[in-house]
Order: structure tokens, then sequence, then C-alpha cells
């Protein structure tokens, strides 16, 4: 995603310039992390419970512009950052951060230093095998990760995907119980049906069959910024709306993969939105399940902007709509 600007500029410019209180980087290397609670009562928003938030900082110059977290269990995370970098770290539950890790993505052999082939924007993690397929927007590409995060083990040159715009590219990705894996583009509209979805029956991040393209009819909700499988098959959106006053709302909607055909419309039923005093530019998402509750994890991304901030949300889902 372009990085953000404060709402008076916001349509009047492109890019972070010195007067608009973007963070310019300090070169830190610092592997530590702090997360301070939020005061915000518990309630509920829709079928969204709040239980819990923080804000995560760093004095590490790289830590923040998280665009997809992952879930490990225990209270660990890997947030992926749209400049190429990722976080691995555990919150316990007395809220103190431990076991920090900040370092590159790895990178294929002889890549240019462009950002194109650093800007992340969503996050498959496989508990079985610790592999992670990562969605790149600015080279429209999906790569396999080898456990150890140290090396690219696969990557697509999809020519269905190189038809998105580089800055309106693959935002959300997610894998189904069944094994296909389904891409959600941030933007890409050249029709009047809605954005457009890629459904892949095997592996995204190596050459195979063509995927299949659907439309995402978002119906005013706003962009989808990221992804997560429920328990119970279906898919929750996050979208995100960029406006002047708020400048940043957040949707949550459920769709159902049943919907998805070759060609297909597809629309999702909205279930709530992030309360008023949490709103942030919420660009990641994982779903979990804690002693029979369905847990949604919520990342946001601070754009590197000292008026953002990265922020954690967790909410439990309760009495979501029927199939």
């Amino acid at each position: 995603m372009r990085r953000l600007l404060p709402a008076a500029l916001i349509f009047l410019t492109i890019g972070p310039m010195p007067w608009t209180g973007f963070r310019y980087p300090v070169v830190d290397h610092s592997q530590t992390a702090t997360a301070r609670p939020l005061v915000y009562p518990a309630g509920d928003t829709g079928s969204l419970r709040f239980v819990a938030g923080w804000r995560l900082t760093s004095r590490n110059s790289l830590f923040g512009g998280f665009s997809a977290v992952a879930y490990r269990g225990d209270g660990r995370f890997l947030l992926i950052g749209d400049n190429g970098q990722m976080t691995r770290l555990t919150l316990g539950a007395d809220g103190l951060v431990s076991d920090v890790a900040i370092r590159p993505l790895p990178t294929p052999p002889r890549s240019p230093k462009r950002k194109a082939f650093t800007d992340a924007e969503a996050l498959v993690l496989d508990p079985a095998t610790g592999k992670l397929w990562v969605a790149l927007e600015g080279i429209n590409q999906v790569w396999r990760i080898d456990a150890a995060m140290t090396r690219v083990e696969s990557r697509r040159r999809s020519p269905a995907l190189y038809a998105w715009p580089a800055n309106r590219g693959p935002e959300a990705m997610v894998r189904l119980k069944d094994g296909r894996t389904i891409l959600f583009s941030e933007g890409e509209d050249r029709n009047d049906f809605g954005t457009e979805g890629l459904v892949y029956t095997d592996d995204p991040a190596v050459p195979g069959k063509p995927p299949l393209l659907f439309y995402y009819d978002a119906a005013g909700k706003g962009q989808v910024s990221d992804a997560a499988p429920l328990p119970d098959g279906r898919i929750l959106l996050v979208h995100r709306k960029l406006g002047l006053d708020p400048l940043f709302t957040t949707t949550l909607a459920i769709v159902d993969p049943a919907d998805i055909r070759r060609g297909a419309v597809v629309r999702s039923i909205a279930i709530g939105q992030v309360p008023e005093a949490l709103r942030e530019n919420y660009e990641g998402a994982a779903v979990t399940v804690e002693g029979g509750k369905t847990i949604l994890w919520l990342v946001a991304d601070d754009n590197f902007n000292s008026w953002q901030r990265s922020l954690l949300l967790k909410f439990e889902l309760v009495d979501l709509p029927d199939k």
C-alpha cells in the first residue's frame, strides 16, 4: 500500500514529505520491542467483542509497516512489513514481549534492490511444515519461503497476477481446508463487476495451471486489506476505507467460498467495524480458536508515520451469521 498522509494532505499529494510526520529511519537494529496495553472497555460492535489491544513499539528503525500477521500459538506472532522485514515476537500473558527477532525476508538470488521486491502484503503460514507463502504487490508474485525463513524455495510468474497494476496487486491471501489458495487484489477493477480475485488449486508459488478468475463486489465497504479462514470454512475479509473524518474505517465481512466460481461476482456479509477509538490502518488479520472461542487478531500498518500506530487487537467473534 502507498504511504499515507495526514487527512488534510491525503488527496493532494502522493508519498511522504518532510512535513507530514513521516518517520525517516535512524539506523537502529535493536532486537527488542514493547507492547503497551490499550485502555478500552470490553464490548461488542456487531459480531466483534473486544478482548484486548496493545500498541507495539521498538527502537529498531525497521520495525513497523505491518501488512500481515500469523499467530503461531502460545503468544507467538509473525509480523510481515511492506518494507520487506519480518518480526517474530512472543507476547506474554503479563503483556511483556520476548523472543524478538527483526530481520529482512529472504529474496531470490540476484534480486534487484527495489521496493517492489520487498512490498510484502499478505502471508499464509503452514502450521504443519512452518513454511510461508508471501504475496508481493510491487511485482505481483507469490513466494514460498522455507521454515527457517532463510531462502525463497519457489515463486510463480503468473500472467493473471501480472495483469494487475503494480500498486494495486495482491493484498490478501487465504488458504482453505481443501487446499485452494485465494488471492484478492487491492483494487484491480478494470470492469464493472468489482475487484478481481484468483483461485489457485495448486501451489501458488510453483508454476502450474492458470488460476480461476472471479470478481469481488465490496458494496461500499472499502478495499480488501487482508483475509483469514474461519473455522467453519468461510473467509473473513478486512476492508479499509479512507476518508477525511474519519480517516480510517475498518469493516469486517464474511465470504462463502461456495459462491466463488469462474467469472462469478461474489459479495460478502458485513459483521461489524473496528470501534472509533481504535481506528487505524489495519492490514493484517489472523483467526485462531481458544477454548472453543473464535479469536480475531488485527494488526495495523503505521506507514512509518509518527501520527500513526502499530496496534495489535484481539477480538472474539460472536453471533456470526449462518452459512
